[in-house]
């Protein structure tokens, strides 16, 4: 399911238009962003929450060459899935 796929689901489960369904979906996307950006965590209850994590700096390697590499620190997205979810998943 892509984005549009996601808009014509709602929008027929709800019964609003396909514009004011893209609408509320970009917010929603918009929100969980920027909360995530700013370190907050967005909680779901049933669904997941989204959270920001740190990697470490560490070592690697080139593929190709097999030539040590030093890959730098970074900020990552965590989805934890919530309990509704994965029992959904797996029934």
């Amino acid at each position: 399911m892509n984005k549009q796929d996601l808009i014509d689901a709602v929008a027929n489960e709800v019964g609003i238009t396909k514009l004011a369904t893209a609408e509320a979906i970009d917010a929603f996307l918009d929100a969980v962003t920027q909360a995530v950006v700013r370190g907050d965590a967005v909680q779901l209850i049933g669904f997941g929450s989204f959270s920001s994590g740190t990697r470490a700096a560490r070592t690697g390697r080139n593929p190709k060459t097999g030539a040590p590499l030093q890959i730098a620190a970074s900020k990552t997205v965590k989805f934890t899935v919530g309990k509704g979810f994965k029992d959904a998943v797996n029934r």
